[in-house]
């Protein structure tokens, strides 16, 4: 049972698809063979919660996609207004307005032979937009879950930069196969120093001593989730660390939680069998569980309708 566990919804088998600006049946739904993605692993992703008819945090999800594609070298082809129309029009297609989950991915194209050249593409890049009625499975946030330290690592930012959201993500996998194969929920990675890093889906904290701690930032994702529960703790007196510390630090934890654009806040009970603080959710998670939710009506709240006003 992990933070990505969704209740079943059966209006998922008949839901719209959006790639390259057409729509197809979930079942008819297709990327080629020949797709940079499915070739080398070359593109890049948004995950995006909707509350109210509205993405929250979009204009944060879409500095981060323009950002990964600018690194990468990789032209969207859209700007950030027809990205937004498309993602909204993909709910209106879907009549979409709560408890849902969108994917938006984002490849080089097609190679005309399989091989890893950015000048073998044909043509521009592929752009898929998955959208999915997904509630959480709330017994995963009463319940908690359990973590086990992988024994693969986070590499550095000379290696393969973790701050990208890339679809390159085996070495996630991995973690995570070690994990589930140890009986835990998901993967606790660490960094090339043997600091705490991130988990293999989810960004990592710990709470000690009324303090909120969490990774550099240096070898994992810059979670939007991740950066708002930093900001409205701060914003509520909460002492904030962005810092290395160890997995000794972690097991003497009085609460560790995960963070998450699907699941959002979810309490870690145990990590390689430690019981952290009492084996449930803690105060300061519920605070900053009740501050984030107040922030993500924020969001909706300011934004128009196909626009990007969430600053």
């Amino acid at each position: 049972m992990g933070t990505h566990d969704a209740l079943p919804d059966e209006r998922n088998a008949d839901v719209q698809i959006y790639v390259n600006g057409e729509f197809y049946p979930r079942s008819g739904a297709r990327i080629s063979v020949f797709d940079s993605g499915f070739l080398v692993g070359d593109g890049i992703w948004e995950g995006l919660r909707v509350h109210s008819g509205r993405f929250a945090f979009l204009d944060r999800h879409l500095d981060r996609l323009f950002a990964d594609a600018s690194a990468i070298h990789l032209d969207i082809g859209m700007t950030r207004d027809e990205v937004s129309a498309a993602l909204y029009e993909t709910l209106g297609r879907n009549a979409m307005v709560d408890d849902v989950h969108v994917r938006l991915m984002i490849t080089r194209g097609d190679k005309k032979t399989p091989s890893q050249h950015p000048s073998n593409v044909i043509g521009g890049p592929n752009v898929v937009i998955i959208a999915e009625h997904k509630v959480a499975d709330p017994e995963v946030r009463s319940r908690g879950i359990t973590l086990f330290t992988a024994t693969v690592r986070r590499p550095p930012p000379d290696t393969l930069d973790q701050r990208i959201n890339s679809h390159s993500k085996l070495h996630e996998v991995v973690a995570l196969i070690q994990a589930t194969a140890a009986g835990a929920d998901e993967a606790l990675m660490l960094d090339p120093t043997g600091a705490v890093a991130t988990c293999n889906a989810t960004n990592f904290f710990v709470v000690r001593r009324g303090e909120l701690w969490t990774s550099t930032g240096h070898y994992s994702l810059p979670g939007i989730t991740r950066g708002v529960v930093l900001e409205v703790a701060a914003h509520a007196g909460i002492v904030t660390q962005e810092r290395p510390f160890s997995l000794t630090d972690v097991y003497s934890a009085d609460e560790a939680l995960v963070t998450g654009t699907f699941g959002g806040l979810t309490p870690v009970i145990r990590v390689d069998g430690r019981t952290i603080g009492t084996g449930g959710e803690g105060p300061t998670t519920v605070r900053l569980r009740d501050l984030y939710d107040a922030a993500v009506e924020r969001s909706v709240s300011e934004q128009t309708e196909g626009a990007t006003h969430d600053r």
